[in-house]
């Protein structure tokens, strides 16, 4: 029987890629978007490849909407046992412009909803005596200005991920965290526009500052977690792996 995995934010991006490459290693996928509506491309893809996936709509900061959205998931899958904890947002500003509303929604959106989303599924990996959970982090978790809410959401998911490694590896569960650098996804293009920068410009800039010479696309993060998802990584867990091209200068 094909494990079952959930990945949040998969409309686009990284999740999308990540969605599609646990599908490609043999795991039916529920795609996991505050727009369930969003998700039908990667749900296309995924069961044109001959694997079961579903749509999901889900506020993974809304416990009661993070409750349905699994139980769901199992009735119409099965029991989950990978989970993928990827949604997420920026709200980026200067401290002293920076609203209550930029910091909880932020550290709302990655941190409260990698909580609720593990809390959830944890119980279904616990019985099955097997789990693999990938928090995504990112180098913004070492400093970055303008991002003091998604630096410390970032910085707090990899603690979070340390102490869930501790907990449920007795279980037969890891748990780790990638923290991918420059990624060319929507959410960057994004970035790019409100400094009024071109975006091929943008990412040749980001790409002189990256020692292997170029930026990193959301299938170097997928290929990633497919490994810390995989059987052969079930003595890897409570760590974090940097996909950035090489150390942060």
């Amino acid at each position: 029987m094909a494990r079952v995995a959930i990945v949040t934010g998969a409309a686009r991006g990284i999740g999308a890629a990540t969605a599609r490459r646990l599908a490609a290693d043999g795991m039916d996928v529920a795609v996991l978007d505050l727009d369930e509506a969003a998700c039908k491309d990667t749900v296309d893809r995924i069961t044109e490849s001959g694997r079961r996936a579903l749509a999901v709509g889900a506020n993974v900061a809304d416990a009661q909407q993070v409750a349905s959205a699994v139980a769901r998931v199992a009735d119409g899958l099965g029991p989950p046992t990978v989970l993928v904890n990827n949604a997420g947002v920026v709200r980026d500003n200067l401290l002293f412009k920076m609203t209550d509303d930029d910091w909880d929604t932020v550290l709302g959106v990655h941190l409260r909803g990698a909580f609720l989303m593990s809390r959830a599924t944890q119980a279904h990996m616990t019985e099955q005596r097997w789990g693999r959970i990938v928090n995504l982090s990112s180098s913004s978790a070492l400093g970055n200005r303008g991002q003091a809410n998604y630096s410390a959401a970032k910085a707090g998911l990899q603690g979070f991920t340390k102490t869930l490694a501790i907990e449920l590896g007795p279980f037969g569960v890891t748990v780790n965290a990638v923290a991918p650098g420059f990624i060319a996804t929507e959410m960057t293009a994004a970035t790019a526009a409100r400094m009024g920068v071109d975006f091929v410009e943008f990412q040749e800039m980001a790409a002189q500052q990256i020692p292997v010479g170029r930026v990193g696309q959301p299938e170097d993060v997928a290929h990633t977690i497919s490994f810390l998802t995989s059987e052969g990584a079930s003595f890897v867990s409570g760590q974090v792996i940097y996909v950035a091209g090489g150390p942060r200068a």
